[in-house]
């Protein structure tokens, strides 16, 4: 057995003493700042990877299920569970607006704004105020491209609502709808492929329509040249950030496959933008219709009755 006095603790003296009884020894001190410690060496090929999975974010993608399960544990038919979807403060949505309209070259929108907590509050009131924003500017641009002309009065044309909210909506739902299932299937054939989540995806269209907020308020100028300039401008933002977003994710698919997807996102964004929007803020066809039968006709105030001028 060893001896009693083998196991009790020994005191060792003051670092200078010890220090002057062998003065070759080495020390190293815990709290000095300047000491530094080396990382390991990493394998070749190593470093590129590692830049990939940061641009994509799947270096904390276990971290990230697990907080959004810890979320959305609420059954799916009660209001709590909804209710994550808008647990977003306003600092959160400003941060994400202002990353939609000044996109970084080499930055993931998704990395930096939407994968720490994706909601629907900002892609839902954009939509819903793009929505006014169109339908208003489309109304006033109409009164004041007539301003002026005598037989000209002016009717509100509340069908630009419905057919802004059917498109845009439509747009920001189905169209990553189906890039969600698209994005899937491929990972499945393609194993390095990371798929970006519904909801990661709707939140990416979400707040890159914000740029035609105030785009579409500007469209109430009756000049083709300004409006065309406009449409261009925003065109180019929010179509700048899908394309940064969804570029890394497809990258390492099928070249052709890979072009095919980011030029089929960027032909939809084009058909929404000049096909759609400058549509709807521009005089409707009926309105045009209606307004070329009613200078066709006048009114008699003595029989209170419309009559073709044929007639009269």
């Amino acid at each position: 057995m060893a001896a009693v006095d083998d196991l009790q603790f020994e005191e060792f003296g003051d670092g200078a003493t010890l220090l002057a009884a062998n003065p070759d020894a080495t020390t190293i001190n815990i709290e000095d700042p300047s000491v530094s410690f080396k990382h390991q060496p990493r394998p070749p090929g190593s470093l590129g990877r590692e830049e990939d999975e940061e641009l994509l974010g799947t270096n904390d993608s276990d971290e990230t299920e697990l907080l959004a399960g810890q979320k959305k544990s609420s059954p799916f038919w009660t209001f709590e569970y909804y209710q994550t979807f808008f647990d977003v403060d306003t600092y959160q949505v400003f941060d994400r607006i202002k990353g939609s309209l000044l996109p970084v070259p080499g930055k993931n929108f998704v990395r930096l704004y939407i994968r720490s907590n994706p909601d629907l509050y900002g892609p839902f009131w954009i939509c819903a105020t793009l929505v006014f924003a169109i339908a208003i500017s489309g109304n006033l641009s109409n009164f004041l491209i007539h301003l002026g002309e005598k037989t000209y009065h002016y009717v509100p044309e509340f069908q630009k609502v419905s057919i802004a909210a059917t498109v845009i909506y439509a747009y920001a739902w189905l169209v990553p709808l189906a890039l969600w299932g698209f994005l899937l299937w491929r990972n499945s054939k393609v194993m390095n492929i990371v798929s970006y989540s519904f909801l990661e995806i709707v939140c990416v269209y979400g707040y890159s329509l914000f740029i035609y907020i105030p785009t579409a308020v500007l469209w109430i100028i009756p000049q083709r040249v300004i409006r065309w300039v406009l449409v261009t401008i925003a065109l180019g933002i929010s179509g700048s950030v899908l394309a940064m977003t969804f570029w890394p994710a497809v990258r390492e698919d099928n070249r052709r496959v890979a072009l095919a997807t980011i030029v089929t996102i960027m032909l939809l964004h084009v058909l929404l933008s000049v096909g759609c929007l400058v549509e709807l803020s521009c005089p409707s066809c009926c309105s045009r219709i209606f307004w070329k039968r009613a200078n066709e006709m006048r009114w008699l105030s003595d029989y209170r009755c419309f009559l073709p001028i044929s007639m009269t």
